[in-house]
């Protein structure tokens, strides 16, 4: 059972795990031992997620979440498959926890009147810096 909050776990059964060959430094030990760890989760059939979490984390853009609705996380940060194991479970966790919280709206104001004219008065300055690096014309 992989528990996000108090009131929201994921039983073990939807939770796929594949154990596979992991890549970069082990020595003899990375050719012989699958030890990385792909935990796959299907968000778009999962049963355990209320309705407002599963549409949040649909409408993610993340490149872990497949078209279909699968979330696939490749875990090969340690030399032991149990290591792997729970450090993808942790990953899952977050995703799931962040998609739990609902954004807060942004409330689109103006710029007041002193910073446009704070921002038109730096622009002026930077103008006359510029000017005064000018080669003076020759009046002919």
């Amino acid at each position: 059972m992989l528990e996000i909050t108090a009131s929201l776990q994921i039983p073990d059964d939807e939770l796929v795990e594949r154990f596979v060959r992991a890549s970069g430094p082990g020595g003899q030990n990375v050719n012989k031992v699958s030890t990385a760890v792909e935990l796959r989760f299907d968000v778009a059939r999962s049963p355990s997620l209320p309705e407002p979490v599963r549409e949040r984390l649909l409408a993610r853009r993340d490149r872990r979440i497949t078209g279909e609705g699968v979330v696939v996380i490749a875990a090969q940060r340690f030399r032991t498959q149990e290591r792997n194991r729970e450090d993808a479970r942790e990953r899952l966790a977050t995703i799931i926890l962040a998609a739990t919280k609902v954004a807060i709206k942004r409330v689109a104001t103006k710029p007041t009147r002193g910073s446009k004219e704070r921002r038109l008065g730096a622009k002026r300055e930077r103008a006359q810096v510029k000017s005064g690096r000018r080669a003076p014309r020759d009046a002919e």
